[in-house]
């Protein structure tokens, strides 16, 4: 059977205040503004049926604008960019969406699988929440850079955690441990009521040990589907050297790509 068509709103947050790479959402990636990169490789996927840049600058909201995207202008004072996501979700003029997504403004690269697998932990899973994760090795285990997921039968995410979860207790257990190992990517699907009660919610002490806000639904109950999807995970752009990897890998990289 062929998935129930949702309504789909696709915000991406976007601010001028990095700090590891000055004015980030503006470098040029093959020439082009990295957001309007982001906004392009969104809208080649096909997934959501409305995309706005979410921003606190007139500059970088002028550019998406002369790409022929649309921007918002938001708060200066959100902590995180799930907060300027909400924002805009709450706002009149996007009412009638019955499923957000999220996809940050530094990650032109963003796989189309977790894109579709976490829309569709809402869109058809059942869930509140919906993000994605990859089957990784256990060299993974020990990055505290590498988010780790362990999910439940039915998909629900348990925890999140920079430590090695699952942890092997018995040597013997390493087969099971290493098929079970998920690297988190950092996509969020949600329900218009899921997302406001997120933002809602005050950040929780697990949140703020681990320095990962999508403890805080876990948390206050909120079940959050985890789509598996083939891998590999790309970050974001966060440095220079990031940015100058991005452009030589931008000669191979198909937009419309998987």
């Amino acid at each position: 059977m062929a998935p129930v068509p949702v309504k789909t709103l696709c915000v991406i947050p976007a601010r001028l205040g990095a700090t590891r790479l000055p004015r980030k959402p503006l470098r040029l990636l093959a020439g082009v503004p990295i957001v309007v990169r982001v906004m392009e490789r969104v809208a080649a996927l096909k997934v959501v049926d409305r995309i706005v840049v979410a921003t606190d600058s007139e500059e970088i909201a002028a550019e998406v604008r002369e790409a022929g995207g649309t921007a918002e202008l938001t708060l200066a004072s959100h902590p995180s960019g799930t907060d300027r996501v909400a924002e805009i979700a709450a706002r009149k003029a996007y009412a009638g969406f019955e499923v957000i997504l999220n996809v940050q403004g530094d990650e032109p690269f963003v796989s189309a699988a977790a894109v579709r697998g976490a829309v569709a932990q809402v869109a058809t899973g059942g869930f509140p929440l919906g993000t994605a994760a990859v089957r990784t090795d256990a060299g993974a285990l020990t990055r505290p850079d590498v988010v780790k997921v362990v999910a439940a039968d039915d998909g629900a995410a348990m925890y999140f955690s920079r430590a090695p979860i699952p942890f092997l207790r018995d040597a013997a257990d390493r087969g099971v441990r290493d098929a079970r190992v998920l690297h988190h990517v950092g996509v969020y699907a949600y329900t218009p009521k899921a997302l406001a009660r997120w933002v809602a919610i005050p950040p929780h002490p697990l949140e703020q040990v681990e320095r990962l806000e999508q403890l805080r639904p876990l948390a206050a109950g909120l079940r959050m589907g985890v789509a598996i999807v083939n891998g590999p995970v790309r970050g974001g752009i966060d440095t220079e050297a990031d940015l100058a990897q991005a452009n030589r890998d931008w000669m191979t990289f198909t937009v419309n790509g998987s």
